[in-house]
């Protein structure tokens, strides 16, 4: 893997916010009911969530 991959990968990752980011709302609300977590937490899962669900998504598209 080249930094040339990575930077594709990473460019890549910015459109892919579209698809991400109702995964990640989904998850913190779901966390929230159910777990009980605080407003910060949620917050930082839905940030977290969305980020890795679009760096897979634009990894997969790059390699597959």
């Amino acid at each position: 893997m080249t930094m040339h991959d990575i930077m594709i990968i990473l460019v890549m990752t910015f459109p892919m916010f579209i698809f991400t980011i109702y995964p990640g709302i989904w998850l913190g609300d779901y966390l929230e009911k159910h777990h009980n977590i605080k407003e910060s937490q949620k917050r930082s899962v839905m940030i977290i969530i969305t980020f890795l669900g679009a760096l897979l998504l634009s990894s997969l598209l790059y390699y597959v």
